[in-house]
């Protein structure tokens, strides 16, 4: 069964302790858009006592997706702090059937700088030593899930990080454990990095095991890939847009994941950054609408 849910990044929430709209308010505007369910957000975001927790998505009629959890994999010296940060949040997501973390590469500055561009501007990514201290950190990770929860491990590939191509997508799935790693394909963020979610999806059967829904305007990925502007300046200008407004064939995604029998949640995103009035444009309850529209009308779900 495909269920599809939004999550608070589309209304700007990336950390926690940060000026946010009010965690209800959002949970509210989800609910109305049509979704199924949400992410918990940045931890402490969402409430973190499992009871209140389920109390506010049971009011809402809304299940609970996973979290997105960044760490710094490739630091052998923060790798127990890494795990003991992962299980933390998974204990509570536990508590709602949540049955995978997202975890990501933390962001890196350098990287960010030439997001969507790394392969054309030569920019090295990790070394052999820092490679195998990352897919370590993974597999700590991961390993820690299955033992105590019997939960598993999604890897977000992500632009400004060293996980952001297709090359080191291919390369990341090569080194883990496929029993214990899975793959989040983020359709937004794979074109961002110069791939095809298509591909992707073909190349990697049985490893994508969570899917971000994401677009992204021709326009901009053009820009980026011609000018020297920044991810956060990318972000700012409104290259992801509202599904179907973009280059991703979700139609074919969608097909493609039923034809290889996926089951599980399909996030949908739109990463937006607010203007220094503290405004979100477009709206992204209106935003959250045409896509949920979009993904019924055109792609079934």
């Amino acid at each position: 069964m495909i269920r599809v849910g939004n999550a608070p990044v589309s209304w700007g929430v990336y950390e926690a302790d940060r000026p946010n709209p009010p965690f209800g308010r959002i949970l509210d505007e989800i609910a109305r858009a049509g979704y199924e369910g949400t992410e918990l957000g940045p931890y402490g975001y969402l409430p973190t006592e499992a009871g209140a927790l389920e109390r506010e998505l049971n009011a809402r009629g809304l299940g609970l997706g996973s979290s997105f959890v960044a760490l710094p994999l490739e630091d052998a010296s923060r790798r127990a702090a890494s795990v003991a940060h992962v299980l933390r949040v998974a204990r509570l997501l536990a508590t709602q059937g949540v049955g995978e973390v997202i975890l990501a590469d933390d962001e890196d500055p350098e990287r960010a700088r030439v997001a969507g561009r790394v392969e054309t501007n030569g920019r090295a990514g990790w070394s052999d030593a820092e490679w195998r201290e990352a897919v370590a950190t993974i597999q700590a990770v991961a390993k820690a899930l299955r033992d105590e929860l019997g939960m598993h491990v999604v890897v977000h590939h992500h632009a400004g990080t060293f996980v952001e191509t297709p090359a080191e997508i291919d390369r990341l799935l090569a080194a883990t454990d496929a029993d214990l790693v899975g793959l989040l394909l983020d359709t937004g963020h794979c074109v961002y990095g110069g791939g095809e979610p298509l591909d992707v999806l073909k190349r990697h059967r049985g490893r994508v095991r969570y899917l971000h829904l994401k677009d992204a305007r021709e326009t901009e990925l053009r820009h980026v890939r011609t000018s020297d502007v920044s991810m956060a300046e990318a972000w700012k200008r409104g290259v992801f847009c509202p599904l179907g407004e973009g280059v991703v064939d979700f139609p074919r995604v969608i097909e493609t994941l039923r034809g290889g029998g996926y089951t599980g949640w399909l996030i949908v995103e739109q990463d937006v950054v607010p203007d220094e009035q503290g405004r979100l444009e477009p709206d992204p309850s209106d935003s959250a609408r045409k896509s949920r529209a979009y993904l019924r009308d055109k792609a079934g779900v």
